[in-house]
C-alpha cells in the first residue's frame, strides 16, 4: 500500500531544492571571490579620460606595421619576435610585463635579451600555466605595445 502524498512531503521537497540552489550559488560565489582579483584597471574615470589617447596611440603603431608574437619554451623561458613589414625588427629595448589572467601568482617584470634575428627571451622562468604579457618594444626612436596570452 502507498503512502499518500501530504504538504508535509512537498514541503521538504521546496526544502531540499532551494538548500541545493543556494549550496550551489555559495560554492560558485566563493569560488568566483577567491579567484579572480576583480581589477581590470585602478581608475575607471581616469582610463575613460584616456581612451582617446589610446585610440590614437594604438592607430599610430598599427601604421608602423609592427608585428610581436610571444611564446613559451617548454623550460619556461618567455621568447618574443618582433617583425615589420621589412622583416624582423633588430636592435630592439624589450621590455615585458607577466600577469596571471586570475590573479593567482604574483606579476613579473622582464628586460629581455636579444638572441637575433628579432628574437628576444626573458632570462627568468615563467611557471606553468596561462600568463598574459604585456610587451613594449622600442627601436630606432619607434615604440610599440602589445598584449597578448601565453600558455607555458
Amino acid at each position: 500500500m502507498t503512502r499518500p502524498f501530504t504538504g508535509w512531503h512537498m514541503a521538504g521537497i521546496l526544502v531540499a531544492f532551494f538548500a541545493v540552489v543556494i549550496g550551489v550559488n555559495l560554492v560558485m560565489a566563493t569560488s568566483a571571490v577567491r579567484t579572480f582579483g576583480g581589477v581590470v584597471v585602478d581608475n575607471s574615470y581616469v582610463a575613460s579620460q584616456r581612451f582617446n589617447q589610446w585610440l590614437a596611440e594604438a592607430r599610430a603603431q598599427d601604421a608602423q606595421g609592427w608585428q610581436a608574437r610571444a611564446r613559451g619554451t617548454p623550460d619556461g623561458v618567455l621568447v618574443v619576435e618582433l617583425r615589420d613589414a621589412r622583416g624582423p625588427i633588430r636592435q630592439a629595448s624589450v621590455h615585458a610585463e607577466a600577469e596571471h589572467p586570475l590573479g593567482r601568482v604574483r606579476g613579473r617584470s622582464f628586460t629581455l635579451t636579444a638572441l637575433g634575428d628579432g628574437r628576444y627571451a626573458a632570462p627568468h622562468a615563467l611557471a606553468a600555466g596561462r600568463w598574459r604579457i604585456r610587451i613594449e618594444a622600442r627601436a630606432a626612436g619607434r615604440e610599440a605595445r602589445f598584449v597578448q596570452d601565453v600558455r607555458l
